[in-house]
């Protein structure tokens, strides 16, 4: 995030409404000085504050954050960004970066997990319904393969991720 372009865009915000940095700062419960240090860049504003101003300026986080207004198309990809550098500027510790990242794999993968879950569960009770011991057999095999396929692969998103990329913690 470059603190420099949010606090322009900041002050920019604040002008258009023909506030004063005190003005601003009554609103959103801080200092003047407080504002004059988001608009020269010296500080991030805390998420209360981002959120305050998102309503009072009628403008997403996202925008704040990408220090200007955004298209739907670039509304996704700095979404993405800023939520990423977020979480690497935080004070998560390397545990709570490893549950994040493997609940939103999760949430991303979903579907397939579901048909692969419907796939696995219907060649089991084909195998009961036909008496055929070696379709239940195959059912559970599936289902080791999917698990192992499933931990594998979220685990090398975690890592990519949680991990900065770098494999460092």
């Amino acid at each position: 995030m470059d603190l420099s372009r949010i606090g322009k865009f900041i002050a920019e915000l604040r002008k258009e409404q023909g506030l004063t940095q005190e003005q601003l700062g009554e609103k959103i419960g801080v200092t003047n000085k407080t504002v004059s240090r988001w608009e020269t860049g010296t500080y991030l504003p805390p998420a209360d504050a981002l959120l305050s101003m998102s309503n009072l300026f009628d403008v997403s986080i996202n925008e704040i954050l990408s220090g200007k207004r955004l298209t739907e198309e670039e509304y996704k990809k700095a979404a993405e960004e800023n939520l990423t550098q977020a979480i690497k500027a935080s004070s998560f510790s390397l545990k709570d970066k490893i549950e994040f990242y493997k609940k939103k794999w999760l949430k991303e993968h979903i579907a397939i997990m579901v048909f692969i879950g419907i796939c696995i569960t219907l060649v089991f009770v084909a195998g009961v319904i036909l008496r055929e011991a070696l379709l239940a057999y195959v059912a559970v095999l599936m289902l080791v393969f999917g698990h192992i396929w499933r931990n594998n692969t979220m685990m090398a998103y975690v890592e990519n991720n949680a991990y900065d990329g770098s494999g460092k913690r």
